[in-house]
């Protein structure tokens, strides 16, 4: 039995993306990326990992391609902030599987900044990963997507920081803020044609990186924020990602779904 404190049991695949190719932005390593891929293939589909980090996203494709098989699994280094890296991610879906039905644009850069302190740099780096680099893969997404006329999804990860406020993240919910309109407009526009865009608003969802960038003191802060008084585990995001992949929330676009309590 588990406790509102405690993460409830890991809940097994059922098939609801059989068939389908999948692509996902930032997928190396144990964030919510890479539990959105292992989930997708838990679900059936066939995956396109890629990352910045091009030797962890090795690592995870040898992982994956191990245990779900080699014809299931692909992998490419992508910069979001490149048009031609982001042109080529997609293009291997199609290439790779003939298809590409799920997008999912997970990459994100953060930091920590007063705004008096901000400089223009950590600004722009902050909002070209985060914000333009969502709209470069849902821009070729839909694209792709358009001329081929089977429909598709795109889904997003934003923020609970881009509806309330934090100290020190001016950037990051700007930039997240942006992700959540950008999924409102872009859905309006690919429903047009078939293709629903929606995103995630995560609160926190540990994993190591988070670690080593945040204070003990702030985890602890963010943590007692949570209605559950712990942490959401990467799986549990990835799990809302694979609902609105799938055809279970085919009528729902636009949204913002927020993976917390704290939608304002």
């Amino acid at each position: 039995m588990t406790t509102p404190h405690t993460p409830p049991p890991y809940v097994p695949g059922h098939g609801l993306l059989a068939g389908r190719t999948a692509v996902v932005t930032a997928a190396a390593g144990a964030g919510i990326g890479g539990a959105t891929a292992r989930r997708l293939l838990e679900e059936g589909a066939k995956v396109v990992l890629s990352d910045a980090h091009a030797r962890r996203l090795k690592e995870s494709e040898t992982e994956l391609a191990a245990e779900f098989g080699a014809g299931r699994v692909a992998a490419l280094p992508c910069d979001v902030t490149d048009e031609t890296q982001v042109a080529a991610l997609l293009d291997l879906a199609v290439e790779r599987h003939g298809r590409l039905d799920v997008v999912v644009n997970n990459a994100g850069l953060g930091g920590t900044a007063d705004l008096v302190d901000m400089t223009d740099e950590q600004w722009d780096k902050v909002l070209d990963v985060t914000l333009n680099g969502t709209f470069r893969c849902t821009r070729a997404a839909l694209r792709r997507m358009k001329a081929a006329g089977a429909g598709g999804v795109v889904v997003n990860n934003a923020s609970v920081v881009g509806w309330r406020a934090q100290k020190g993240q001016a950037h990051y919910a700007a930039a997240k803020a942006g992700v959540m309109a950008l999924t409102r407009c872009a859905a309006l526009e690919a429903a047009e044609y078939g293709v629903r865009v929606n995103a995630v608003s995560p609160s926190l969802a540990m994993h190591p990186h988070l670690v080593k960038v945040t204070t003990p003191e702030l985890l602890e802060e963010l943590t007692s924020r949570e209605a559950f008084g712990r942490y959401a585990e990467p799986w549990e995001v990835a799990n809302v990602i694979v609902f609105l992949a799938s055809g279970y929330s085919s009528y729902l676009t636009g949204e913002v779904l927020s993976v917390s309590s704290q939608h304002p």
